[in-house]
């Protein structure tokens, strides 16, 4: 049956994120910039002619119902198919991290199998029941750095400067896993913040704005907080991406030679914590090996 293996799933950056107004169904408008980074997971699909649809972990235990799955299954329901899949994940990617794993995972399994079940769909289509998935899914499935907008379903191709794809992240991930729900319920979420413009990121895109999610993320958990002065201390720049908990800095001379990054090296020994340094991606690995009709 056919197949495709190590195929990259990159997880994602939130370089800002505002929360600009609330519509009346209740969802979040938000203004973002999603930049793609070297830090993945990856996944191996091969197709099955009885319609069954397995997931099977190949390092840690994923949750039995995961966005995998839901993508394998939606796509499976809407294009009507008899085929199935074995979906076989590595994952590197922590999950309740505010880094997108997930969703891209849900792209890449959306992106393998519009190919292996030669359904041929254009990647607007596939975009278009990402979004039911997930508001972050389908800026997967489009592949490119993006200004981000309303519910996650405005997403306009950004090219990010040299100087931001080049210089390395230091990312440190508490243990612990931030229900989104919980920080979009908060009182004290800030649903006001001015919209901005593209030029106003672009005038200063290591600086620019701030995560409106990351006051409240920081009263649910007091090591989100802990993080963040860990790392403003540190690097004298510290950020949280998406709703958590993962915290990002940009590590500029002289520390950008250095290739790795640890807790350890922040004085913490405790090994639930998880860090490493990122890089930003110009494009999603698969956009032209995995290409849908535009």
């Amino acid at each position: 049956m056919p197949s495709l293996y190590n195929l990259p799933a990159p997880a994602k950056v939130n370089l800002f994120l505002h929360v600009t107004g609330r519509r009346d169904d209740g969802y979040h408008l938000l203004q973002s910039v999603f930049m793609l980074i070297d830090w993945q997971d990856t996944l191996h699909i091969e197709t099955r002619g009885d319609g069954q649809l397995r997931r099977h972990d190949m390092n840690v235990a994923l949750p039995e119902d995961d966005l995998c799955l839901k993508a394998a299954r939606l796509l499976q329901a809407e294009s009507h198919t008899s085929q199935g899949c074995d979906i076989r994940i590595h994952k590197e990617v922590p999950w309740g991290a505010g880094l997108g794993g997930g969703s891209s995972d849900a792209a890449t399994v959306l992106l393998a199998l519009n190919q292996l079940w030669s359904l041929n769909w254009p990647r607007a289509r596939l975009a278009e029941l990402a979004l039911k998935l997930g508001a972050d899914v389908p800026f997967f499935v489009h592949g490119h750095n993006a200004w981000v907008e309303g519910v996650g379903e405005q997403i306009i191709p950004l090219s990010l400067p040299d100087d931001v794809l080049r210089t390395p992240l230091a990312m440190l991930k508490p243990p612990v896993a931030v229900p989104t729900v919980a920080i979009f319920g908060s009182p004290t979420l800030k649903r006001d913040t001015k919209r901005a413009t593209v030029a106003d990121f672009l005038a200063a895109p290591q600086r620019f704005g701030r995560n409106d999610l990351q006051a409240p993320a920081e009263l649910y958990s007091d090591q989100i907080g802990q993080a963040l002065a860990i790392m403003q201390n540190r690097f004298g720049n510290s950020r949280m991406t998406g709703s958590g908990s993962t915290v990002f800095s940009w590590i500029t001379e002289p520390q950008s030679q250095a290739p790795h990054f640890q807790p350890a090296d922040v004085g913490m020994d405790d090994h639930a914590w998880v860090g490493r340094v990122s890089r930003g991606l110009v494009r999603h690995p698969l956009l032209d090996v995995l290409a849908p009709t535009d």
